[in-house]
This record gives C-alpha cells, sequence and structure tokens, in this order.
C-alpha cells in the first residue's frame, strides 16, 4: 500500500511542484511588464514573428473549419429539419469557441515551439549568460516583449480567424447547400451578439500570453545541448497546448454560465 501511494503521490508532488514554478514565473513576467527599460525593436521583432507571420495557418485553418462546420450543421440539423440554424451556428460557434481555441493551438504550435526553440539554442550558447555578463536582464529582454507582443497580437488573429471562419461557413453555404446569400448574411449578423465576439478576442488574449509564457519558460529552463532543446520545445508546445484547452473551459464557464 505504501508504495502505490508513493507510486501515485511522487507524479502528484511532481506536477504541483512544476505548476509552481511556471506560477512565480508568470507573476515575475507580469512584474517585468510593468517596470522599465522596455526594449521596443524585441518588442516589434516579436509582434512580426507572432501576429503577421501566424496569419496565414490561422487563416487557412480557420476557412477549412468554417466550411466543415457548415457542412457538419446542416447534415445535424437535417435529423430535426432545424437546417436554417447553419449561419447563426456556425457565426457564434466560430466567435465563441472554435475561432480563439484553434487559433490559439496553431500559435502554440507555431510560436510556443519557435520562442523555445531560439532561448533554448541562446542558452546552450551562453548567450543567456552573456546578457547577465552585460547586466541586461534576460526576462526583460528575452520574456517581456515576446509575452506583450504575443497577448495583443493573439487576439487580432482571432477576430482575423473568425471572420475568415464565417466566411468560409458562408461559401460552402452558398455553394453547397443551396443558402441565399443575402438571407445567410442577416441571420448571421442578427444572431451574433457583441459579446459572443468579445469573450473570444479575450480568450486570444489568455491563450497568446499562455503561448509566450510558455516558450520562454522551458527555453530558458532547457537542458543542455541539442537533446535539451528539443525536449525543451517539445514540452513547451504540449504544456501551451493543455493550459489553453484547461483556460479556455475556466473562461467559457465564467462568461456563459450563469
Amino acid at each position: 500500500m505504501t508504495r502505490l501511494l508513493a507510486a501515485i503521490g511522487h507524479p502528484v508532488v511532481a506536477f504541483l511542484a512544476a505548476l509552481g514554478r511556471v506560477t512565480l514565473f508568470a507573476l515575475q513576467t507580469l512584474r517585468h511588464l510593468v517596470t522599465p527599460p522596455f526594449y521596443l525593436r524585441e518588442f516589434g521583432h516579436a509582434l512580426l514573428q507572432i501576429g503577421w507571420f501566424s496569419l496565414p495557418v490561422v487563416g487557412l485553418t480557420a476557412l477549412f473549419t468554417g466550411g466543415a462546420l457548415a457542412l457538419q450543421i446542416y447534415s445535424g440539423g437535417s435529423r430535426f429539419n432545424a437546417e436554417a440554424v447553419v449561419p447563426q451556428i456556425v457565426a457564434i460557434g466560430m466567435a465563441r469557441e472554435l475561432g480563439p481555441v484553434l487559433g490559439g493551438l496553431m500559435v502554440a504550435a507555431r510560436v510556443a515551439s519557435s520562442i523555445a526553440a531560439e532561448i533554448g539554442t541562446m542558452k546552450v550558447t551562453e548567450q543567456v549568460d552573456a546578457l547577465v555578463t552585460l547586466s541586461t536582464n534576460p526576462m526583460k529582454y528575452l520574456t517581456v516583449p515576446r509575452v506583450l507582443a504575443a497577448t495583443l497580437a493573439v487576439p487580432v488573429l482571432v477576430a482575423v480567424g473568425d471572420s475568415i471562419g464565417i466566411a468560409g461557413g458562408w461559401l460552402v453555404a452558398i455553394t453547397r447547400l443551396d443558402f441565399n446569400s443575402a438571407t445567410y448574411l442577416k441571420n448571421t449578423t442578427d444572431f451574433l451578439e457583441f459579446w459572443d465576439v468579445g469573450s473570444g478576442l479575450v480568450k486570444g488574449a489568455v491563450f497568446g500570453f499562455i503561448v509566450a509564457l510558455m516558450g520562454c519558460y522551458y527555453g530558458l529552463n532547457s537542458g543542455r545541448g541539442a537533446q535539451g532543446v528539443g525536449a525543451a520545445t517539445k514540452s513547451a508546445v504540449v504544456a501551451a497546448s493543455v493550459a489553453i484547452l484547461a483556460a479556455n473551459y475556466v473562461l467559457t464557464g465564467l462568461f456563459f454560465t450563469s
């Protein structure tokens, strides 16, 4: 029995310890966000890498998701003679849930891995130690610009993804499902409320913070050598993806549970 309890307790304690380290890292990042100095060049570079260069993958993901969602809703709704709800459900589903979650996961796959690999390589080649030697705080120079850029860029990506996803559903509806274009667009705008979109943008900001935070954390704590950098990259993507799904559940409960 003692061995069984030890086998269960060890991973639980290890998980809680890791969660505590990430929490302390997040608190330190938030503290550095509001204290100078600020590295605007690094922020601009991170904003370009995270925001602009992530737009194609987020846009394509949203386009095909919106189209597939329209097909699925039409097929399921036909069982109950409710095919007419396709515009409303596509719009609400993309704005509230699929847009921010899929956008966050795509950014996590692309950005968290990139950040972890870049910072991990800097640590392995002792560039992080060189920053300390030059009296530059690695968190101020490496973490803060990337976290701030992701927190600001991902909501914009979510908004663009929502629009493209709804457009994808509209395109499938009028070309394959025989919907009238004007009626489809009117139903979309009539039933989509401000908070449907606003909640998705808030989720996007939280997901962006999580993605950059995990990439920076695992990059700065990567092991030595190529194997350590690879492990840090993998851990950053996995941790960011799981944290996004968990945060999505919590935020959805806060926003839409009376």
